[in-house]
């Protein structure tokens, strides 16, 4: 049973394969049309399904031009989302306040009207890698260093949307989580991604946790963590990642749980959790800002619920991205 569902599976991939060597010949070769924004476009995009950390990367590109004065705007597809903007969208108008979100799953379109309703002069694309009809001036590709090539096989026998040598279109790649792994380790993962790409820019970075945000939206800092006894939970793409953050910051973690990517919490899950954390006896109850987005409420029952904020913190490589993002830095 389990051979023919992998036999299944690897015919699946390989039709999903064909389609996407196809369809990127099509854009290679100038059969489909690729449009062209008014703007300088950079993409945030990854080769796998799951969690990679783009929204960050998203945040600190659009932080790196807001800095040095760009007017910016972040376009997404806006998947997930049921009513007003998607999860991410809601973290990233959050924490950039000054960098207006777009969410339309026409990229062309959504481009055109962050131009003309915001006077953009740059647009950071989230997840815009494998979405090659809005032209882009820069491709920066993410790595997740806990699992970078997506167990090798394309989807749906494996995560990568891509094959690995589709890394030849990026302008960087960023691996992402790089703290997570040993140093040997994060050379193994760039000679295999540069023996199957060729030479590539290349940079590493981690998911650096910045303060706890209460439903108020008041930071605290994550010192606190440190003599608390913590319930976590997430909805994410990449849960081990959160947890391993987390974990090194709090007394003790008493209780990790885990939902889909982009879960809608209802009142019943409410109830769950807040019985999940009183049982275990927790003090304090964490969870991604992904989620609390969707959650706002202070508390789990009698326990506090604070989202971890989490940044990106350049490890090396930061001279390279500043020379790939330099030259689409709008006119003073």
């Amino acid at each position: 049973m389990a051979h023919a569902a992998r036999l299944g599976l690897s015919a699946a991939a390989s039709g999903y394969g064909l389609a996407v060597v196809v369809r990127n010949a099509g854009y290679d070769r100038g059969w489909r049309e690729v449009h062209r924004a008014p703007v300088p476009v950079v993409s945030v995009g990854n080769l796998t399904l799951g969690g990679t950390g783009k929204t960050p990367m998203v945040e600190w590109v659009a932080r790196w031009y807001r800095a040095r004065g760009g007017r910016v705007a972040i376009l997404s597809r806006g998947y997930g989302r049921a009513e007003g903007m998607n999860d991410e969208g809601r973290v990233l108008a959050e924490n950039l306040p000054d960098v207006p979100p777009y969410e339309d799953p026409d990229r062309v379109r959504g481009a055109l009207r962050a131009v003309e309703e915001s006077e953009s002069q740059l647009i950071v694309l989230d997840d815009g890698f494998q979405h090659r009809r809005l032209a882009r001036d820069l491709d920066i590709v993410l790595l997740d260093a806990l699992e970078p090539f997506g167990l090798g096989r394309l989807f749906p026998r494996g995560l990568l949307r891509e094959p690995v040598r589709a890394l030849r279109r990026a302008g960087v790649v960023v691996l992402s989580r790089a703290d997570l792994v040993a140093g040997p380790d994060r050379a193994a993962i760039r000679a295999e991604a540069e023996r199957r790409a060729g030479p590539l820019r290349w940079a590493e970075a981690r998911h650096a946790p910045r303060d706890l945000v209460d439903d108020s939206g008041r930071a605290l800092p994550v010192e606190g963590l440190a003599t608390r006894s913590v319930v976590a939970f997430c909805g994410i793409g990449n849960p081990e990642g959160f947890r391993r953050t987390l974990t090194p910051l709090c007394g003790r973690v008493l209780g990790f749980r885990t939902f889909p990517d982009h879960h809608p919490y209802s009142a019943v899950d409410v109830a769950d959790l807040a019985a999940w954390a009183r049982g275990l006896g927790a003090d304090l109850a964490l969870t991604t800002q992904k989620d609390f987005v969707k959650l706002r409420t202070a508390t789990l029952g009698q326990v506090p619920l604070r989202a971890l904020r989490i940044g990106l913190e350049v490890l090396s490589g930061a001279s390279t991205l500043d020379e790939a993002l330099m030259p689409l830095l709008p006119p003073p």
